[in-house]
């Protein structure tokens, strides 16, 4: 008697299982790549907490995890030592800009454009401690604009120990 591994993968019961043993792990998935998150925390490394921002805050957190960026990021703003805000612009190409972008054979840009401001903000004294601003070649990359921003971050908390 042999077992059909292909279909026992594609089964919801595998999936959950799965998942269940990823999240016990301590590891996540965002679009496709598995982050592990930090297995010890230092002493002494600061807190941050991301208040919601339409959902781009995942994609900060992940990003802080992939990156190894130094920091703990909290749920608690009460907890938290510095706040990290953003603001995200992005903007969609429409169907006659592309068309006339690639009559001339300028068809670079098309997929619209993103920006996103970030600022890590001290939470006690509202003094804004360092600041960022990102431009992405495309209305969707979120997942690129948090990752530019984590790794920017990095190199900051190193270069300025809190």
């Amino acid at each position: 008697m042999s077992l059909n591994v292909s279909k026992f993968r594609r089964s919801p019961v595998f999936v959950v299982i799965a998942a269940g043993i990823l999240c016990a792990l301590g590891s996540i998935s965002v679009h496709g790549q598995t982050v592990i998150a930090n297995d010890a925390p230092k002493r002494g490394a600061l807190r941050i907490y991301i208040p919601p921002q339409n959902g781009f805050e995942s994609y900060l957190s992940a990003a802080i995890v992939k990156k190894h960026v130094p920091v703990i990021v909290t749920e608690s703003k009460e907890d938290a030592q510095f706040v990290l805000t953003s603001a995200v612009l992005a903007k969609e190409e429409n169907a006659g800009s592309k068309v006339a972008r690639c009559l001339f054979m300028y068809c670079l840009g098309v997929e619209g454009s993103q920006t996103a401001t970030v600022q890590l903000v001290n939470a006690k004294t509202q003094d804004v401690a360092w600041a960022y601003n990102v431009r992405k070649g495309s209305a969707q990359a979120y997942q690129s604009t948090a990752e530019a921003v984590a790794k920017h971050l990095k190199h900051f908390l190193e270069d300025h120990p809190q």
